[in-house]
């Protein structure tokens, strides 16, 4: 904060910036969502009923089925989505957690998305309101 003849310009911060750690955490996240083919990935994935197979997922893309797989590896490092195989098939659910506190970092400025409960999740009772996504839990 500058000062003018003592008087200062701005008023001070308020709320705690993202440290180092963090913001190369978000930074991976939305850099995953910079590419319109996973972006459409990742909505497809949100929108199924809990998981989607992976041959569901390549249909409406113009791309071969390895640069399919390509992006979802980069989505799945980003913590955005998770996956299991069952025989030939790889079945993709979204981590609700994850877009959760991705939601609630861009809707809440100097959130501490450190803050969170004794699940790892972000309290952001009050600040957004739930989509009714609940978390899919480990696959069965």
């Amino acid at each position: 904060m500058a000062q003018v003849a003592g008087l200062a310009c701005c008023a001070p911060l308020t709320a705690r910036a993202l440290d180092e750690a963090q913001a190369a955490d978000v930074a991976k996240a939305f850099k995953a969502l910079g590419d319109p083919v996973r972006l459409r990935l990742l909505s497809l994935i949100t929108s199924a009923q809990g998981e989607i197979c992976v041959c569901d997922l390549t249909g409406g893309f113009e791309v071969s089925g390895p640069t399919i797989s390509h992006h979802l590896k980069i989505l799945r490092e980003a913590g955005l989505v998770d996956c299991e195989r069952r025989g030939t098939w790889v079945y993709y659910w979204a981590k609700p957690e994850r877009l959760q506190w991705m939601s609630t970092l861009l809707a809440t400025p100097g959130l501490d998305p450190d803050a969170s409960d004794a699940s790892g999740v972000p309290d952001v009772s009050g600040v957004l309101v739930p989509a009714g996504a609940g978390d899919r839990g480990s696959p069965s």
